[in-house]
């Protein structure tokens, strides 16, 4: 792989935790071992959760661990333009449509019913049947997903506010080779329907402004957890319809996850989150650990 570029991406919506610590050091890690560059790029198009003294402190945690990226920093809070544009190479297309569902809306339209077949996933991913809630993305935020059924798309509803967007996936097969886990193989439009770009308050959605943003800043590979593995087949699919002919690698590692009471989530693991303050890097600077012992740490728990 040449001219190789990567991107550590947060979302400033809580502190730094060992969780972001593990995905931070394999982005720099993988990246330099290959002689790449590493851009840090902050996911902060849901202006209704971000906060800027969270990326402060996120940016704070960053220089103190030592973990310095190549380019300056860029903000998706500022980047509409762009998304705009991106918007209008689709809506050329004929695949931008206005839709009003809620999301109670969504999984009542799916209730019940067995949907289309989920996508053959690597057993650390979660099953991606259409009525399961999902984990949300690694990042930007932690609100699951549900299969979309296409309710909108063929009822001519003007854009305007209270109404989000989506783009038409046409039924495909993706295939990808992830450096990790190996060939993959998935269907979008039957893992997740047409794809929600802006939500009905107005922010661009996780899938298309990571997509865009990727291709925007010329990423060739993307490192990231396996939470994510099944958004790859449409950030591709979504990526070919705006002109990218060739998507970047990508490699999906492991989570540190966290045992939960029986009861809680029956007793199974979770992928930690940023409420575990045992786990925040801010608690731990405080116990006087050194950066090495807590990138050291982090690793560990997911070897």
């Amino acid at each position: 792989m040449r001219g190789i570029i990567s991107r550590f991406a947060p979302a400033p919506t809580g502190y730094l935790h060992l969780g972001h610590v593990v995905n931070a050091a394999l982005v720099w890690k993988e990246t330099r071992g290959r002689g790449g560059r590493v851009l840090l790029r902050i996911e902060d198009h849901d202006r209704t959760r971000s906060r800027r003294h969270f990326e402060e402190a996120i940016l704070e945690d960053l220089a103190w661990l030592g973990f310095d990226a190549d380019e300056p920093l860029v903000r998706q809070s500022e980047r509409d333009d762009i998304y705009l544009q991106a918007l209008d190479t689709l809506r050329r297309q004929g695949l931008v449509y206005a839709c009003d569902c809620s999301r109670a809306q969504i999984a009542s339209a799916t209730r019940g019913s067995a949907g289309p077949k989920g996508p053959a996933l690597h057993p650390d991913a979660r099953p991606a049947h259409p009525a399961v809630r999902r984990p949300g993305p690694f990042g930007p935020g932690e609100e699951p997903e549900l299969w979309y059924p296409g309710t909108c798309r063929d009822r001519g509803l003007a854009e305007g506010p209270g109404v989000g967007l989506r783009v038409r996936l046409a039924p495909s097969v993706e295939r990808f080779v992830d450096l990790r886990l190996g060939a993959q193989e998935q269907r979008p439009s039957e893992q997740c329907g047409d794809l929600l770009v802006r939500d009905r308050d107005g922010h661009w959605t996780y899938q298309f402004a990571a997509t865009v943003d990727d291709d925007a800043q010329g990423v060739t590979l993307v490192i990231r957890g396996v939470d994510l593995l099944a958004s790859t087949g449409r950030q591709i699919q979504l990526a070919r319809l705006l002109g990218r002919a060739e998507p970047p690698a990508f490699l999906h590692h492991p989570l540190i996850m966290k045992a939960t009471p029986a009861g809680g989530d029956g007793g199974q693991a979770q992928k930690l989150s940023k409420s575990d303050g045992d786990t925040g890097i801010r608690e731990l600077r405080a116990l006087g650990w050194t950066p090495e012992q807590v990138i050291a740490h982090a690793m560990a728990l997911v070897e």
